[in-house]
């Protein structure tokens, strides 16, 4: 139990219902407790999240202290994703992850070595978005965790912190990992740096199992911008699944290398009308005159949101050939 001080009436005068046999009226108080916004009131918070007998007031609790970075919050939210109550967990979890503060995440590297996935998982999710440096070596560690949850939030923190000298593990894991999601979260990841080397792998992906990870590749090449990878993105434009040609028309537009002109000038006739729309802009992006004929019989398409985009393509290309 910590230490309870305060001079607070308004706090004062809830402590009786704080320690009501009643868990519904523990967790009323809390509530109450709460929306004073005071931290004296953050050492009764913290012992409901760690001692009150009743899963929800302990899940209460946790949910009521996302908006605390105090080192005894993080501290017991942190303790909280081992509760033996899971919606205390999953509550405990989602309010690690607001932390704001870098300096917050140095009290939860720790927990990325816990016994249990679940925490593991939990902890590098919170670290994701804090951007601390120190996260890296450990993340680089759970890119071997046995659980396939804990190596995809592994891959978040090193894909936030733009750790370059993760590039070979993430690309080994783009082509080994068994689980698509993870899988996919390494091409994803790939894509914090436009360092060539990373082509084989994304290329690699364009022809992965599932068409998530495909689509994903496409994406990522785009981003990656490497003129390299157009060959095997016009190859994608034929992808079984929409999903990902419409990604490759997207990256090709990006890359601006003509040679994908014919392929993409080809989709305007597509029955999907998003890939018709994505063709049609990814042709403007091109800046290639010899697209005039193809976006000008475009003009008419049945969808006004096609023919927006040719209207796009067409200024584009007037401006770039004018």
């Amino acid at each position: 139990m910590t230490e309870r001080r305060t001079d607070n009436p308004e706090i004062l005068q809830l402590l009786p219902r704080l320690e009501a046999d009643d868990a519904a009226v523990r967790r009323i108080a809390l509530l109450e407790l709460a929306d004073l916004e005071d931290s004296d009131a953050l050492p009764w918070l913290t012992d409901a999240l760690l001692i009150d007998s009743a899963d929800q007031v302990r899940a209460e609790a946790a949910r009521l202290l996302e908006a605390w970075e105090e080192p005894a919050v993080v501290q017991a939210l942190c303790a909280a994703l081992a509760d033996a109550g899971e919606a205390v967990r999953l509550a405990a979890a989602q309010s690690l992850s607001e932390l704001k503060h870098p300096q917050s995440g140095l009290l939860i590297l720790p927990w990325t070595t816990h016994a249990d996935g679940f925490v593991r998982a939990s902890a590098l999710r919170a670290l994701r978005e804090l951007r601390l440096e120190d996260a890296a070596a450990p993340a680089l560690l759970a890119l071997q965790d046995p659980d396939a949850t804990v190596r995809r939030e592994a891959v978040g923190v090193l894909g936030w912190l733009k750790h370059e000298p993760a590039l070979p593990a993430l690309a080994k894991l783009a082509e080994h990992e068994p689980d698509t999601e993870v899988r996919r979260a390494a091409i994803g990841a790939l894509g914090l740096s436009r360092n060539s080397t990373v082509l084989p792998a994304l290329i690699g992906a364009l022809c992965d199992p599932a068409w998530q990870v495909r689509e994903e590749a496409a994406t990522t090449l785009g981003k990656v911008g490497h003129v390299q990878a157009a060959p095997a993105l016009v190859a994608a434009l034929a992808d079984g699944f929409w999903q990902v040609r419409l990604r490759a028309a997207r990256s090709l537009g990006r890359l601006r290398d003509a040679q994908a002109l014919d392929a993409l000038a080809g989709l305007l006739g597509h029955g999907i009308a998003n890939l018709r729309k994505e063709a049609a802009l990814a042709l403007g992006e091109l800046g290639q005159a010899r697209a005039l004929p193809a976006l000008q019989a475009a003009e008419a398409d049945s969808d006004p949101e096609v023919r927006k985009a040719v209207r796009i393509a067409l200024t584009q290309l007037s401006g770039a050939n004018g």
